[in-house]
């Protein structure tokens, strides 16, 4: 992953919502949520739903699919992926990385 495009991806993720509708769509996996769906679960409306959405698949965090009337996001493993191996790219200088207490909470290089 480029430069731009890990500034891209961290700038979609930026915002609660967002974060929150790509962390359902993680979960989701591969099959993926409607819009509709994704609304109901993060009680946000539909139309500010579909900007954050946009706002999301514009950074390549998240891909969209028509199925009939229905359009199905899925969030994109492969980026979400290559935009943590370059956040990690040089951790602890290319060296096991020691965690300090639950992985959840924090980690320390070295």
């Amino acid at each position: 992953m480029k430069e731009d495009q890990a500034v891209c991806a961290l700038s979609a993720l930026a915002h609660t919502q967002r974060l929150r509708a790509f962390r359902a769509l993680v979960v989701a996996g591969p099959q993926g949520l409607t819009p509709s769906v994704m609304a109901e679960q993060l009680d946000v409306a539909r139309n500010a739903l579909s900007f954050h959405l946009k706002e999301l698949a514009h950074g390549g965090l998240v891909t969209v699919e028509q199925q009939g009337r229905n359009l199905i996001y899925r969030a994109d493993f492969m980026q979400m992926n290559g935009l943590l191996a370059y956040l990690t790219e040089h951790c602890c200088q290319g060296g096991a990385c020691e965690v300090t207490g639950p992985a959840h909470i924090s980690r320390s290089c070295c």
